[in-house]
């Protein structure tokens, strides 16, 4: 064994100072040297690694690092390198951009990134640790396979259990394939998890959690009705970053909010990420979404990473140059600043990471065809180099103005973890915003909240208030009552409180102010009076979401009333609990039919899906306003009356030319019965499209085909329910 070693280090030797391998010596009988690769100086464009016709250039960015190598595997096994090539200062920098070309490098070759330079967090931020193995940031394929994160939060060598970057030829044949073009008036988005969509046992498809499997899916999203999905996080993150208490449970990072590479598609939702096929496999997926005529928009993590706060695992940022990509503190610079309750806040009006943030999204609509992007905690990004606020943020602005990002959808999570709230004052003119006043009042007025119907009529008419003054239009408002952070649609019928003993954070995690009502018993119930109303309330709640002018977005599963028990915040439940429970489209069919019914006929009334704001006057060649309000009474709505639980309005059609029809709507949220006038229209008879009352057998909506006129100019109106006429 002593021959092997020193004939094995005399022959190393004499390859160029450059080429040198820093292998321990100690181990060199698991060393398996294919080939020493030749090299040149490269360019410092573009970043990362890029695959050449003599093999592939590398380009890393480091302002303060001193010396780099960069270590090149053949597998996401490999424990160690096949080769080490060290870059010189004088050679293989330019300003602050480390480069090398290496010839005849061929696709699938796996590598890493090491550097030194200064560690005085407390002085400069600056962590290098000239052991630790580093991702590279703009890498397209990475591999969790060996990934240990308590490895990486301790200094020194963690060669064995560091994730690695991938070399990958980008070619694919889209097939004539081009980003979604969509008006967004006419957008309904449906948020879902893709690993979690598939992975019950009863979803029958092949590979279950995957992009792939998602593909299989796409009937039933297409026949929901939805125009696009919003894709939960699916830039790679990590699995393991979850509280001690939670990760003792066995659980894991399961929602996806903990991205550590924001140009790779997660390796765990890949059929083959060892073969490195993520880009492949998501293009596949984004491509047949495209072919059923159904967006994609993307939920993007850019206000943190996974790397946490200062005791947090050193994958690339922080050790590539921590002062540059985290706010710090400016007392004490070891410390990071957290404005996103995730340890770390991203400083995204960096020149630099604006620049990267930027390039990034512009890869996904280039590269990848998405269509839009919901940006979580986007207020995050609204905070200058100090933290302060900033009217007008560089990292927003640049977004917006983007030529590539031109006709991409831009949908804000318009506030943070700090208490910052910009629900109708987000910068930027094209931003769309989570609509969170949306969501609490309407909640508020479903469980039968009195006095609400003034500021009801407001959210009901795309929040005027929140944007109409600014030159804003409807579609800035994305309305949703149900989201994946909080309770489902079933369970905010079915729980006041929230129940996350599950989670291993003694019930302190998730929001306690779910605003949300059981309909008469905590939990599970066999009384068939609840379980009635609770269905009620559901449809409800889909009814006024689909009824509001503004975008419209639903949960995933709200359609089969899918249950978390009560647990409102389900990121690291990937299991049962969370899953997409597929026997829900049979044992709740008849909710799944409403849905289906409540999206058709928004997409029948263009008078929906309005580009303007409503005003009150009167349609072009018709004698009835474009909008008119009512109460209990027709054209007496009570705005200023602390009882009120009935809001009413005639909404009229917008599109003559396709016979649209005219619509009256009444919203009950009391527990009395009316007998409500009907309005009288020129011309037009009035018919029952939507009584959400009726019977859960009967689903609640009526087809046109099936319709019949109301004979009489009232309709009785039962307590907490919906009813939407037709006039035609």
């Amino acid at each position: 064994m002593e021959n092997r070693i020193s004939s094995f280090k005399a022959s190393f030797c004499r390859l160029p100072a450059k080429l040198i391998s820093s292998f321990n010596f100690k181990n060199t009988t698991t060393v398996s040297v294919k080939k020493t690769f030749k090299t040149s100086p490269g360019s410092p464009y573009p970043l990362g690694a890029k695959l050449k016709l003599d093999g592939a250039n590398f380009s890393i960015f480091s302002r303060h690092a001193t010396s780099v190598e960069l270590l090149l595997y053949d597998s996401t096994d490999s424990l160690e390198p096949i080769q080490v090539i060290y870059l010189e200062n004088e050679i293989n920098k330019t300003f602050y951009s480390w480069h090398v070309h290496i010839h005849e490098l061929p696709a699938g070759t796996w590598y890493t990134w090491r550097m030194d330079g200064p560690n005085c967090p407390s002085e400069n931020g600056l962590r290098f640790d000239k052991e630790k193995h580093l991702l590279d940031p703009l890498a397209r394929v990475v591999s969790d396979n060996l990934w240990d994160r308590s490895k990486a939060c301790l200094p020194g060598d963690n060669g064995h259990t560091a994730m690695r970057s991938l070399v990958v030829d980008e070619n694919y044949d889209w097939e004539g394939d081009t980003p979604y073009s969509f008006k967004s008036e006419n957008a309904i988005i449906y948020e879902l998890h893709v690993g979690g969509f598939t992975r019950d046992k009863l979803s029958g498809v092949k590979n279950p959690g995957t992009f792939s499997a998602l593909i299989e899916k796409i009937p039933y999203l297409k026949a929901l009705g939805i125009s696009h999905v919003e894709l939960m996080p699916v830039m790679a993150f990590d699995e393991q970053d979850i509280p001690p208490g939670t990760a003792a449970l066995g659980l894991k990072n399961y929602w996806g909010y903990s991205t550590h590479s924001f140009f790779s598609p997660h390796p765990r939702y890949c059929v083959t990420p060892e073969k490195g096929t993520h880009l492949e496999e998501f293009r596949d997926l984004v491509k047949a979404l495209h072919q059923a005529e159904i967006g994609v928009i993307m939920d993007v993590v850019f206000n943190h990473t996974s790397e946490a706060g200062s005791d947090g695992p050193v994958i690339n940022f922080r050790g590539i140059g921590s002062s540059i990509f985290y706010h710090l503190d400016a007392n004490d610079k070891s410390k990071f600043r957290d404005y996103t309750g995730c340890g770390n806040t991203v400083n995204a009006n960096h020149p630099v990471v604006a620049n990267f943030i930027i390039s990034c999204l512009e890869f996904w609509v280039r590269e990848m065809h998405i269509d839009g992007f919901r940006f979580d905690l986007a207020s995050a990004l609204a905070r200058g180099q100090n933290g302060e606020v900033l009217q007008d943020p560089p990292i927003l602005w640049g977004i917006e103005l983007s030529e590539q990002l031109a006709k991409t959808k831009l949908i804000a999570e318009a506030w943070d973890a700090a208490g910052l709230y910009q629900v109708g004052s987000f910068p930027g003119y094209r931003w769309g915003e989570w609509n969170g006043k949306y969501r609490d009042i309407m909640r508020r007025f479903i469980r039968g909240d009195k006095g609400l119907t003034a500021e009801v009529a407001t959210r009901l008419c795309a929040s005027s208030d929140l944007y109409k003054k600014q030159d804003r239009l409807p579609i800035n408002s994305i309305n949703f009552i149900t989201c994946h952070d909080g309770f489902t649609l079933n369970d905010l019928v079915s729980y006041h409180h929230k129940h996350n003993l599950a989670n291993g954070e003694d019930n302190r995690d998730g929001c306690n102010n779910n605003i949300s009502y059981n309909c008469g018993a905590e939990g599970e119930t066999d009384d068939v009076n609840i379980l009635e109303l609770r269905k009620r309330q559901a449809k409800n709640s889909i009814a006024i979401l689909l009824l509001s002018q503004g975008v419209p977005m639903l949960l995933s599963g709200d359609e089969v009333l899918n249950t978390q028990n009560g647990n409102n915040n389900g990121y690291c439940q990937d299991n049962e609990l969370t899953w997409f429970d597929w026997s829900l489209t049979k044992k709740n069919s008849n909710m799944l039919l409403f849905v289906q019914q409540m999206i058709a006929l928004r997409k029948r009334h263009p008078s929906l899906m309005r580009r303007r704001f409503l005003t009150g006057e009167c349609v072009p060649g018709r004698h009835i306003p474009d909008i008119q309000w009512h109460g209990i009474n027709l054209g007496a709505p009570q705005w200023l009356d602390p009882e009120s639980q009935v809001l009413a309005f005639t909404l009229a059609a917008v599109d003559n030319e396709d016979d649209e029809a005219d619509l009256h709507v009444i919203f009950n949220m009391s527990g009395n019965e009316f007998n409500m006038q009907i309005p009288i229209v020129e011309n037009r008879k009035w018919y029952l499209a939507i009584n959400t009352s009726l019977s859960s057998t009967q689903g609640g909506a009526v087809k046109p085909e099936q319709q019949t006129p109301i004979g009489d100019h009232n309709y009785f109106v039962q307590a907490k329910s919906v009813v939407v006429l037709e006039g035609r």
